[in-house]
């Protein structure tokens, strides 16, 4: 999107969604700490009494903007499994299609995630805790996932698949492996056949573990 189609879009939201949209914009592209709240709120077209009126305190704002994030990782397991309710392979293997494709701008901004916990050292940040939440939240999907399908030890399956994906994102944006949404789909696929047990080539039916 261009920057005068986008001024138009951001321009037409509410304070706080102008606001949480600089937030994401900045916060991706030069990170946490580099960025203060008068940049924001410049770059919302708003001014720091205002976003504060929203947010209490930065880290209040960081912690909304990763729950976003967070927010949109958990819609796309919604929608794989609205797309392929009975399906649990097509849901996992849709998963790494959707890391897959995301590669590349990782490559440019990094994930936001990886970023995140680099800049949080601090384990009882509120926002840390989101993305450890979110994380964990994420693995046990996975493994019913894994179990639905018949999988071996669905829960080491389930850690299996997470290392590939979470390795495969920091190999993009640090740019030590070509072709890295490839290998990702071809390292997902050999798996799910390494842990199909005898008889359980087909996915159960049911509704995934949240």
């Amino acid at each position: 999107m261009d920057r005068v189609s986008r001024q138009t879009r951001v321009a037409k939201l509410p304070p706080r969604e102008r606001i949480l949209d600089a937030a994401e914009e900045l916060f991706s592209r030069e990170g946490i700490k580099a960025v203060g709240v008068q940049a924001i709120a410049d770059r919302a077209a708003t001014t720091k009494m205002a976003l504060y009126r929203h947010f209490a305190t930065k880290d209040a704002l960081v912690e909304e903007w990763l729950r976003i994030v967070a927010a949109d990782y958990t819609a796309v397991f919604d929608r794989l499994e609205d797309a392929h309710p009975d399906d649990p392979r097509a849901q996992i293997l849709g998963m790494a299609r959707f890391i897959a494709d995301g590669l590349p701008g990782i490559s440019h901004r990094g994930c936001p995630f990886i970023n995140s916990m680099a800049e949080l050292p601090d384990r009882t940040h509120p926002a840390r805790r989101l993305i450890e939440a979110h994380k964990a939240g994420q693995l046990r999907r996975l493994a019913g996932l894994c179990e639905r399908a018949g999988l071996t030890d669905p829960q080491e399956a389930a850690a299996e698949i997470t290392f590939v994906l979470e390795g495969a994102q920091v190999s993009a944006q640090n740019g030590s492996v070509g072709h890295a949404g490839e290998l990702l789909m071809r390292i997902v696929e050999a798996l799910l056949a390494r842990r199909s047990a005898p008889g359980t080539g087909r996915p159960v039916a049911g509704r995934a573990t949240e």
